[in-house]
């Protein structure tokens, strides 16, 4: 009996060693080199069939752990675009350190035979889309933002980049935040032939990161992982010219890099409408035409490194002083009951000088491998004069209702300051983790204004009424939020996570409204409208119980949620008259997400959020904004907080064996109490609280909570390498509908819109000597309200571009950017069929061609417009502004191009010859 009882222990304890599960780490570095290798894919395969049993990829140091897999012979696979594989045999029977794995980059060609095939564009891993920017051929002093725009799925739609249906949000440099949520600064700051790899995905927030669950928080994201062999040197672009009409440009950036320290700095000085410094010669080109005449002066500055082995550091400052002169026109179609329709005309012009700072930084200490601290502060301050003036008429059938000759001049002062603070700790047992969060925010606007009105009412009989007014509005706020987050693994593929947040915003708003009774400009002697000043205060306290739960396989991530949050709005007025008003709102708000890994290249993302919003103090505040006299605005302060469902669907496919690839998003959006507008049009003179007369014609805007706001956005995208032309062919296309609620003199009303769009681009894939992008979209769009079937109407508008840029010969570089708008549907005189042609002659100069001296022409037509249709639920408008007409210049640039670590002969006659 002892025999067998021993024999049997015996194998128990053996069963119970083969059972157990042991890690794998090391780090991956490029052979030969001290350079660590971030985001390479790391493999684990049984021997000797080679199926996957784990993976992952290598973070910014290269550095990769794999845990949990059992006793047995394996094969260790490493890949990263650029580099060959690695393959390494390994035997686990305990925890293993493999030390550096080093990798080496792919030959290029042999002494005999030369072997070529085409490299692969990309491919999907998981969420994550990464492409190889040297599939992508550009001219070599072509920027990031050029790259970009090559990739699959990417699109420039109205002066915003987008991915996969999304907007961008955010640009990172290896892993590192660069210019904070700049985009157009971000991505002309680096010139293309630095960058290696391109990745796409959604970034969650700093909570989930941390705590490893996910809270539903995302970013779009960019992601440039550089050349391993460029990220020692110094490179960047000069440019400078000056042309017709007295038009200048002078604009540097230039980088420079070492390692982990990068260093960036941005300058620029024009007064041709260019917003963002540009690396490409057509800057004009990277962006839409932009309203008005614009004078902008930039200074900005990015910072990253690496203190030490547990301090991380990423900063950006940018200061940006700009003047914009600027001259519009608009016709609105109001949503009215009656049978007689009502427009509003108006021609105004404006001049705005602004001043701008902006700061943030974020600042990671790693103190061991099981505590961690997170600041990001984050600091913004304005400062604006503006001088403008409009003349606005209202007419109906029955002839002129009103109109108004209105000057103001403003001085206008805001700060915003966050301060976002975060503790991780990780426990021994795998998945178990607490997570303290502190956010703190401050807020201040001051703005003074001086008016001057001059108005006319003509029904039922003519009145003329003069105003000269000051205003000034000084606004506060403040807000904090603190959290706690445990989370506490459930078997082996689950997670559980309980989390509490208080947080409290407090709002406080002054705005007085003196009528000057005099006209000495030193010494005006004022007296306190009461009808339009007001004091007030709005505190927004919650309180938020979450638990979740989260279950992952291989291929499959599900995660389920349900948050209690009781909040209470307390709305106080001291001001002309005392108010106050207390509400308590308490709602269970469900998350659910679906994420399933179809394959090795096709993933699909499926996930229903739900979310409050509360009012704005803007929203709440109940003063009357009489800007425009006739069509003056109020606040609410009886608004609710509004309640949102959100179901959202992804879809991603990317097959780099003959790199076709499959974007798909769509979006539904139910919104009750969502926050809408009461448009109230007076049909005779109408006395207002406070006193105000609203006269025949005119109107007043308030917000109030209506149900039934919805949204539907769908995008698809589908591309494929036309191999015959050496280029890339993607189509896209979308359907999307909107359902506005709105308020027209208390009676519900509906405006219901769809819009239909579909677009192709042909972009070059053939040589660093001649690119060209060619793109159209086409959109139709029909609408529809409920209470006034006059508005109804079809209208629609395509967009059309050709990029081009060709090194003709011996250095000669020609440039050409044509833009092409039409419109139809639109208002009389509103409708537009533009062509809009930018097109310059550039000479390489210099032994290393690193200078181009060349001559631009912007507007070579003459036909640059600007038009534009907005639908809301109160009314229809069509509008125009002015902007830059056509100019030469002649300008000389120069790229700065000196890397120091890793650069061979072949390195320098790539980049140079």
């Amino acid at each position: 009996m002892k025999y067998y009882l021993y024999l049997f222990f015996t194998l128990l304890s053996i069963s119970q060693l083969s059972a157990q599960n042991y890690s794998i780490k090391g780090k991956v570095k490029q052979a030969g080199t001290e350079i660590t290798i971030p985001n390479a894919t790391i493999l684990i395969q049984n021997l000797p069939d080679s199926v996957q049993v784990e993976g992952m990829i290598s973070d910014l140091d290269g550095e990769f752990e794999i845990k949990n897999i059992k006793s047995g012979e394996y094969l260790l696979k490493i890949q990263y675009l650029g580099y060959q594989n690695f393959y390494k045999s390994i035997h686990i029977t305990q925890d293993l350190d493999l030390g550096v794995l080093g990798i080496k980059e792919q030959a290029t060609d042999l002494d005999e035979v030369t072997i070529s095939a085409a490299r692969s564009q990309g491919e999907q891993r998981g969420d994550t889309t990464l492409y190889n920017a040297d599939a992508f051929k550009t001219m070599r002093d072509a920027s990031a933002q050029t790259l970009i725009q090559k990739l699959p799925g990417v699109i420039s739609q109205d002066g915003t980049l987008q991915a996969q249906g999304e907007a961008i949000t955010q640009i990172l440099v290896d892993g590192k935040p660069f210019f904070g949520g700049d985009i157009n600064t971000a991505l002309q700051n680096l010139p293309a032939e630095v960058i290696q790899g391109i990745e796409i995905f959604d970034q969650k927030s700093d909570k989930a990161l941390l705590s490893g669950f996910d809270d539903g928080e995302r970013m779009k994201t960019i992601n440039i992982i550089t050349k391993p062999n460029r990220r020692k040197g110094q490179f960047g672009k000069t440019t400078a010219g000056f042309g017709t009409d007295e038009r200048y440009l002078a604009g540097a950036s230039i980088n420079s890099f070492n390692e982990d320290q990068r260093i960036t700095f941005t300058g620029l000085s024009n007064n041709i409408n260019v917003l963002d410094y540009s690396s490409d010669a057509n800057a004009q080109s990277n962006n839409r035409p932009q309203n008005g005449l614009i004078t902008t002066n930039i200074l900005g500055l990015n910072y990253s490194d690496n203190w030490g082995e547990k301090v991380k550091i990423s900063g950006s400052y940018l200061y940006n002083n700009r003047k914009n002169t600027s001259q519009s026109s608009l016709i609105r179609e109001y949503v009215t009951g009656s049978s007689s329709d009502q427009f509003y005309t108006e021609e105004s012009r404006e001049t705005r000088t602004s001043q701008d700072h902006r700061f943030d930084m974020r600042l990671e200490y790693n103190i061991n491998e099981n505590n961690r601290i997170l600041y990001r502060p984050r600091f913004s301050a304005s400062r604006e004069n503006e001088n403008s003036g409009f003349f606005g008429q209202s007419v109906n059938d029955a002839g002129p209702l009103n109109q108004t000759e209105n000057t103001r001049t403003a001085n206008n002062k805001d700060f915003d300051m966050f301060h976002r603070l975060f503790y991780s700790h990780k426990f021994g047992k795998e998945g178990r983790s607490l997570t303290l969060s502190a956010n703190t925010g401050l807020h201040g606007d001051n703005d003074a204004s001086f008016r001057n009105a001059t108005n006319f009412y003509y029904q039922p009989e003519e009145r003329k009424e003069l105003i000269n007014q000051e205003i000034t509005r000084d606004r506060s706020g403040s807000d904090w939020e603190t959290g706690i987050s445990y989370t506490e693994p459930l078997g082996k593929n689950g997670q559980l996570e309980l989390e509490y947040e208080i947080g409290n915003r407090i709002n406080e708003s002054d705005q007085l409204t003196f009528n000057i009774l005099n006209d000495e400009v030193s010494n005006p002697d004022l007296s306190l409208d009461t009808a339009l000043s007001n004091s007030f205060e709005s505190k927004y306290l919650r309180q938020e119980l979450e638990l979740g739960y989260q279950y992952t396989l291989e291929k499959i991530k599900f995660q389920a949620e349900v948050q209690y949050q009781n909040a209470t709005l307390k709305n106080e007025q001291f001001f002309p008259a005392t108010e106050s008003l207390d509400r308590t709102f308490q709602s269970f708000l469900p998350t659910v997400r679906f994420d399933y890994t179809i394959s090795d290249n096709t993933n699909f993302e499926l996930d229903y959020d739900t979310d409050v919003d509360a009012p704005s103090v803007g929203q709440l505040q109940n003063a009357i904004d009489n800007s425009n006299p006739l069509q003056l605005k109020t606040g609410n302060p009886n608004l609710n907080q509004s309640y949102s469902n959100r179901l959202r669907l992804r879809f991603r496919s990317n097959n780099p064996e003959n790199d076709r690839s499959w974007f798909v998003f769509a979006q539904y959006n139910l919104v009750n109490d969502a926050v809408s507008n009461s448009t109230f049009t007076a049909e005779e003179a109408t006395e207002l609280p406070g006193g105000i007369i609203l006269e025949k014609g005119s109107q007043l805007f308030k917000p109030v909570n209506l149900d039934g706001s919805k949204d539907f956005r769908s995008w698809v995208s589908y591309g494929i390498p036309l191999k015959f032309i050496k280029s890339n062919f993607n189509l896209n296309g979308g359907y999307s509908s909107t359902i506005r609620p709105g308020q027209v003199n208390n009676q519900l009303s509906f405006n219901n819109s769809s819009r239909i769009s579909t677009g192709i681009s042909l972009s070059s894939n053939i040589s660093d000597q001649i690119d060209f992008n060619i793109s159209t979209r086409f959109s139709y769009n029909d609408v529809e309200n409920t209470l006034n079937s006059n508005l109804n109407n079809q209208y629609y508008n395509q967009r059309s571009r050709l990029n081009l840029s060709w090194i003709i010969w011996e250095g000669f570089v020609y440039r050409l950017d044509v833009n092409h708008q039409l419109n139809s549907g639109l208002s009389e005189g509103y409708d537009a069929n533009v062509v809009l042609m930018n097109m310059s002659i550039g000479k390489k100069v210099f032994g290393n061609q690193r200078g181009e001296i060349a001559l631009n022409v912007y507007d070579l037509l003459g036909q640059n417009r600007s038009v534009y249709r907005n639908v809301t639920d109160a009314y229809i408008e069509d509008g125009q502004n002015n902007v830059m007409q056509r100019y030469f210049m002649l300008s000389f640039s120069y790229n700065i191009r000196h890397f120091n670590k890793g650069t061979d002969m072949d390195d320098y006659n790539e980049i140079y010859n």
